[in-house]
């Protein structure tokens, strides 16, 4: 039976790696809180408590590592507001306990922030040119892991993550004045995130750079005045002052590659 190891049981990580149970992996979860291991322990997936730093890593890193040959790293940068970190340095202080495990293929959940915002068709050729500090981290750490010679990396772009517990109108109903009314949506439900996840698995598809994103690119004020009515909530207020930008994130790659065909188109 061929173990999977996932960094972060979050809220991606954990459904993926019921998915994985189901297909028929072993799987190894990963978790920052001590409350989350019986959650992980009652779905069947083998729980540790490990905390990385850029300095240090705490828990059994080795024991989580062994007897993989896949690591899914689901940790993203936490770099917003005041609360900046060094994930570049976190990762690195990773790399060597990779180096020395059972893994022969990791896979990157990175986000397509990598690009920055552009008025643009966004492809996995565009030039990467990050806006946010996050989005330039994660284009360091891309590298980082695609360069390492002892395991093959799959990168993974996912644009903005929705499921039905998470929507970013929840943030913006309301609100008035909201900036880039006709600049496109690009989204991706949980469901499309781990079925990318396991055709990539499946495919066996590594030394990869994916972007994946819903092939939906309505406007924002279009999709959340829509959204926010479904949901009974105060339809944001958008402001046509300044001319709208923004990215269309194309995802025609992974459909090709590995065969994907995205389940929720209209989101």
């Amino acid at each position: 039976m061929t173990k999977i190891s996932i960094l972060g049981c979050g809220w991606l990580g954990l459904p993926l790696a019921k998915a994985l149970l189901v297909k028929g992996f072993s799987v190894n979860g990963s978790t920052t809180s001590q409350e989350k291991l019986s959650i992980l322990q009652n779905a069947g997936i083998n729980p540790f408590l490990i905390q990385l730093d850029s300095k240090s890593v705490s828990g059994t890193i080795e024991t989580f590592l062994q007897e993989s040959t896949i690591l899914v790293l689901d940790i993203p940068p936490k770099l917003r507001g005041n609360n900046s970190e060094d994930f570049i340095g976190k990762i690195q202080n990773l790399i060597p306990f990779i180096e020395k495990s059972s893994v022969e293929n990791v896979l990157f959940i990175s986000s397509t922030s990598v690009y920055g915002e552009k008025n643009d068709r966004v492809t996995e050729e565009t030039l990467l040119n990050p806006d946010t500090e996050g989005g330039r981290q994660l284009v360091i750490v891309e590298s980082l892991l695609q360069k390492n010679k002892n395991f093959k990396t799959t990168i993974l772009r996912f644009g903005g993550l929705i499921g039905e517990d998470r929507n970013p109108v929840k943030f913006l109903a309301g609100r008035e004045n909201i900036e880039n009314p006709d600049a496109p949506i690009n989204l991706i439900h949980q469901e499309d995130c781990i079925g990318i996840i396991l055709k990539i698995i499946e495919e066996e598809s590594w030394n990869e750079t994916f972007n994946a994103v819903s092939p939906f690119h309505p406007s924002r004020e279009q999709y959340y005045t829509q959204k926010a009515l479904e949901l009974n909530l105060a339809v944001p207020k958008f402001s046509h002052e300044k001319p709208s930008f923004g990215k269309t994130i194309e995802s025609t790659k992974v459909e090709k590659i590995v065969k994907y065909t995205f389940l929720r188109k209209d989101l």
